[in-house]
C-alpha cells in the first residue's frame, strides 16, 4: 500500500489488500462505481468490489489531455487505459500498469500506484500465472 494521498476520497478501502468501493442501489441491486456521494448516497449501500476481473477493452493514451480536466504531471508519459469487468458487479474504467502484452479477456487485479509525486490512484495489472 502507498502512503501517497489518494486522488479522491472513498475510491478504495484501507484493507490490505485494498478493494474499490462501489455502491449497490437499494431499489434494484444494481452496482455502480464509484460510490455515489452527496444526496444520491442515501440510495446506495457501500460495498467492496472484487479485486480481480477480466480486461474487457483497452487503449494507449499517447498525448497529454487538455487541462482542465487533466490534472496529471506536466511531463506527460503515455499510459494504458482500459475497462475491467469485475465478475457479477460492474465494468470499471481504469489505468493499466503496463502498455504491452495486454490481451482482451486476460485476468487482472487491483493495485494502488503513484499518480504523481504526492497522490496515488488505482490501476489494474495482469495476473501472473
Amino acid at each position: 500500500m502507498t502512503s501517497l494521498t489518494p486522488i479522491a476520497h472513498d475510491l478504495w478501502t484501507n484493507e490490505d489488500p485494498p478493494r474499490l468501493i462501489g455502491g449497490r442501489r437499494h431499489a434494484d441491486g444494481e452496482i455502480v462505481f464509484p460510490y455515489p456521494g452527496g444526496d444520491a448516497a442515501a440510495n446506495y449501500e457501500a460495498i467492496g468490489l472484487s479485486r480481480t476481473g477480466t480486461l474487457w477493452s483497452w487503449t494507449i493514451q499517447t498525448f497529454r489531455p487538455k487541462s482542465p480536466p487533466y490534472d496529471g504531471p506536466e511531463v506527460f508519459e503515455p499510459f494504458a487505459l482500459g475497462y475491467v469487468e469485475l465478475p457479477g458487479e460492474v465494468i470499471v474504467e481504469t489505468r493499466l500498469t503496463q502498455a504491452t502484452g495486454l490481451k482482451i479477456g486476460m485476468p487482472v487485479e487491483l493495485v494502488i500506484v503513484p499518480f504523481d509525486a504526492t497522490r496515488s490512484t488505482y490501476a489494474f495489472k495482469p495476473v501472473e500465472n
